[in-house]
């Protein structure tokens, strides 16, 4: 079928400061070091999500950055309950701001869908222009 992401609120945190921190803490590493996101769910389109799949993180409404899956671990939680570790890539890629409404859990994202990457120039949010501004800004192409 293709490569498709996946699309989850990072419940949290402000802003992408706020993620990039987290995943630098020791809670969020994977025995091998790298950052990983646990979901109740296996994605059912498990080639698809690991053939280039992102997930890309919502932030108080706006999609704001993504991050390469790598590869999904089955871990166990301390309910006996299985679980899916999306283990990723440590680099926090900033992407257009783009809105999205609340939805609860994750959801595919087709990649015709996703935001494009922001130039590698701007590596902090824009705290000039508020978030709304900046997406409004995006959809009709200014920035």
């Amino acid at each position: 079928m293709g490569t498709v992401h996946i699309l989850k609120l990072c419940v949290g945190a402000e802003a992408v400061e706020d993620l990039i921190a987290w995943q630098r803490s020791r809670a969020a590493l994977n025995a091998d070091g790298l950052p990983h996101h646990v979901t109740r769910m296996w994605p059912k389109r498990e080639g698809d999500v690991l053939d280039g799949g992102s997930i890309y993180w919502v932030f108080k409404g706006l999609v704001l950055a993504r991050q390469r899956i790598l590869r999904l671990d089955r871990i166990t939680g301390d309910d006996g309950t299985d679980r899916c570790a999306l283990v990723l890539d440590p680099a926090v890629i900033r992407t257009e701001p783009q809105p999205r409404r609340p939805f609860q859990g994750w959801r595919y994202l087709d990649p015709r869908d996703a935001p494009r990457d922001l130039s590698a120039a701007r590596t902090t949010d824009d705290t000039t222009i508020p978030p709304r501004l900046l997406a409004a800004l995006a959809e009709i192409g200014v920035r």
